[in-house]
């Protein structure tokens, strides 16, 4: 059975060809009977989804990803996952790659392309980390996260109101107010 393997590090995450959707419109049309797809950063090997299908794959099988940081960004251990897969008989296909074949050349282009993840990690992490030190720096203000969304309360308690009596539906109030799932809730527990 061929399956595929999708991942992001983020829910929004939408660019340099790294969407969910994106991602799998590329299985599909490479011949995935089966895809699997997580919201997880690459550095953490244990996914829900990754790990329900490690324990599918089987002799014969093959695993598609369409690019081999979707699949891990530590070198040690995306090498030893892939190994793995090997020696259980089953192929890798990495899209923009090719086969991940168990020869010396291919071992090699798996331990070169996931270190250059790694690297490429690394590297996005120790930006990330000067940028907030900057920003501390030169604006007293600055907090990290995302800014408390602004709310109108008279409205937000109005649909409270309406959903409550059975009126209307929390994704009708959410949808409304311009806002997620989890911050309706979190206004409700804020206004109970």
């Amino acid at each position: 059975m061929i399956y595929g393997y999708a991942r992001v590090s983020t829910k929004g995450q939408d660019r340099y060809g790294n969407s969910l959707q994106d991602q799998m419109e590329k299985l599909q049309a490479a011949g995935c009977e089966k895809i699997f797809h997580d919201s997880f950063t690459g550095t953490k090997m244990e996914r829900p989804e990754f790990s329900k299908l490690m324990e599918l794959l089987r002799a014969g099988d093959v695993l598609v990803v369409t690019k081999l940081d979707r699949f891990a960004r530590t070198a040690a251990d995306g090498a030893k996952t892939v190994q793995a897969l090997h020696d259980r008989g089953v192929e890798v296909h990495v899209l923009n790659m090719g086969r991940a074949d168990n020869t010396p050349m291919g071992k090699l282009m798996v331990t070169m392309l996931l270190a250059f993840a790694e690297f490429e990690r690394d590297m996005i992490v120790e930006r990330t980390s000067t940028g907030k030190i900057i920003a501390r720096a030169n604006n007293p203000d600055w907090r990290e996260g995302r800014k408390r969304l602004e709310v109108p309360m008279d409205i937000f308690q109005e649909l409270y109101k309406q959903q409550q009596a059975g009126e209307i539906t929390v994704e009708d109030a959410r949808t409304r107010l311009g806002i997620s799932r989890s911050s309706w809730y979190k206004l409700c527990r804020e206004a109970a």
